[in-house]
């Protein structure tokens, strides 16, 4: 499974976290593979099955640069936020990628606070990596 399958199937899981995969969210995880070059075939194939699946987070991150750890770790904060409702079970979900990741759990509650719900607005991606390197073990 290539990095940019690897970030969608958890993007999914995030979004089927709390039982409620909302049109938001789902169109998000279809930008993110749009951008990207993954065709609505397979990302409505990896969809179906995790309908079916568990979410056990059993991914290695370790082939990723930097950057790319806190672009998935941005993406996921923005998709948990995209639908205007955290859950406790999207939090948790959040807070296990960021450890796999090879963070401290808290970079959740540091960077979400400064993520928006409108995807259109951006925050200041510098600052934001800035505050994220504060969090890596």
């Amino acid at each position: 499974m290539s990095n940019i399958e690897t970030h969608l199937k958890s993007m999914i899981e995030l979004a089927m976290s709390d039982r409620s995969f909302e049109e938001v969210e789902r169109e998000w995880i279809y930008n993110i593979g749009k951008e990207n070059g993954i065709e609505v075939e397979v990302i409505d194939n990896m969809i179906s099955k995790q309908a079916s699946a568990k979410t056990d987070l059993d991914i290695s991150f370790d082939s990723l640069t930097y950057t790319e750890k806190f672009e998935y770790l941005y993406n996921i904060l923005q998709l948990m936020k995209v639908d205007s409702k955290v859950f406790l079970a999207e939090i948790k979900y959040c807070e296990l990628l960021a450890s796999k990741l090879g963070y401290d759990p808290k970079v959740v509650k540091k960077l979400s606070s400064r993520i928006y719900s409108d995807p259109s607005i951006r925050s200041n991606m510098a600052l934001m990596e800035e505050l994220s390197q504060k969090y890596l073990r």
